[in-house]
């Protein structure tokens, strides 16, 4: 029977022993998994009988695989029958090993214990951005430029909004320098691709011109070498281009849409505008009132559920960079950090992450919510859609008819629209409502 002791910062010490006959059970068992690696005179490799091993080697020889094949299942049980919710992986004191048996000790981060405060009704402002017709106007725009062709410029210099062909080398104290030089590139000016200042000092110049800027690399700058370096550059430009975008009647509108006039395209663009508005403004409100309530509430997070949350977000990272063609490896070196650096970062967000989790957690058992055998078949549905080419039963046979996780899931949605529902909705500061439009600015 195992012995619980709670210690400081969400720690469990859980005391366990086993007796003397068990210990030389799993000596054994350690000596047939073994045997093969001993070699006494006069036997041949694998053959030494288990007391000369013992006599020869000492017992201390097989207590690894036996210690581990002791430890394990009794720790499994201890956290069952103590429903412990364990975060971290154990850390083993064995603090004896004698005629009697093994007494032991293994030590564990446990979940910590949240103190809720004001949860229901709490008020968080409620933003929706505006939908106008220059926002319509805007996706138009868009689209008219994602069809817009680029025609040959000659009797003109080139100007912002350009793509301009061009040769470059770069110098630094009269020697050129590693990665300066390019041939035959596009560059669309006014894009801001380039060094700060490049781009500014073609405009103006024409077709087949060769000419000299200069340039000081950022301070920020990911090449050590080139920091805050004063720059020379010989440029020539072989051609310039200017967009055409198509005109805008409805013969544009038939060629890019399901639809036959310009008024149908913009009531289509609208109604799209004001659903996506009205869900951004609905998922910014819930993450405020959550945010909210972690703020009321009390908790002491541990290292451990941190350091666990941060490796989740840093493969999250590389998983979404991998999809775009960046390893981690290549990122980490464009951006001169180091894992240590970039995993710093992301603490930040785990430990808001990790505290808003236990106390949506901690809500949803004060409210006693369960999962409806209906609501967990929706969820398998849901759960068959996102999947191209899986149905229900597939997913069924994947995760079973009654996972936790799923059931969690479920949970947790429940709780932050219960809280969501309870709650307030203000009118936002000025600087609040500036701050989500240039944030969506950003994002677009």
């Amino acid at each position: 029977m195992a012995q619980i002791e709670k210690l400081e910062h969400s720690k469990v010490a859980i005391k366990l022993e086993c007796d003397r006959e068990e210990f030389d059970k799993a000596l054994k068992s350690s000596y047939n998994k073994n045997k093969k690696r001993f070699q006494v005179p006069g036997f041949r490799k694998g053959k030494v009988p288990y007391q000369l091993v013992i006599k020869y080697y000492g017992e201390g020889v097989l207590y690894e695989d036996a210690i581990d094949e002791i430890v394990n299942p009794a720790y499994q049980e201890a956290v069952k029958e103590n429903e412990l919710e364990v975060v971290s992986r154990p850390e083993l004191d064995v603090e004896s090993i004698d005629e009697n048996g093994m007494k032991y000790t293994l030590t564990v981060t446990v979940k910590p214990e949240v103190k809720l405060g004001k949860y229901e009704g709490v008020e968080a402002p409620y933003y929706k951005r505006e939908i106008t017709d220059e926002t319509v106007n805007a996706d138009i725009d868009a689209m008219r430029r994602r069809n817009a062709t680029w025609e040959n410029v000659e009797d003109r210099p080139a100007k912002s909004g350009d793509k301009v062909n061009i040769d470059y080398e770069g110098f630094k104290d009269g020697v050129a320098f590693e990665g300066g030089k390019g041939e035959n590139y596009d560059l669309t000016l006014g894009s801001h691709s380039f060094i700060p200042g490049f781009e500014e000092q073609v405009e103006g110049h024409n077709v087949g011109e060769e000419f000299t800027i200069e340039v000081k690399f950022p301070e920020d700058y990911h090449a050590e070498e080139l920091k805050g370096q004063d720059t020379t550059f010989n440029v020539k430009i072989h051609n310039i281009k200017e967009e055409k975008m198509p005109d805008l009647d409805d013969e544009f509108v038939k060629d890019v849409s399901e639809f036959d006039t310009l008024d149908e395209l913009k009531a289509d663009i609208r109604k799209n505008q004001e659903e996506a508005a009205e869900k951004d403004a609905k998922n910014a409100f819930i993450n405020t009132v959550v945010g909210v309530v972690a703020d009321n509430a009390e908790v002491e997070i541990p290292d451990a559920m941190i350091d666990n949350e941060v490796e989740n977000m840093a493969n999250e990272q590389a998983s979404r960079m991998s999809q775009q063609g960046i390893g981690l490896d290549m990122y980490l070196q464009y951006t001169g950090q180091s894992m240590e650096d970039f995993k710093a970062g992301m603490k930040p967000m785990a430990l808001i992450r990790v505290k808003s989790n236990l106390v949506i957690e901690a809500v949803a058992k004060e409210l006693k919510l369960e999962v409806t055998p209906e609501e967990y078949e929706k969820e398998l549905e849901d759960m068959a859609k996102a999947y191209n080419g899986m149905t229900v039963e597939d997913i069924k046979k994947a995760v079973g008819e009654d996972n936790p996780y799923v059931k969690e899931s479920i949970i947790n949605r429940k709780t932050v629209e219960w809280l969501a529902d309870k709650a307030v909705k203000t009118e936002p500061k000025e600087e609040e409502s500036n701050e989500e439009e240039n944030k969506e600015e950003k994002e677009g």
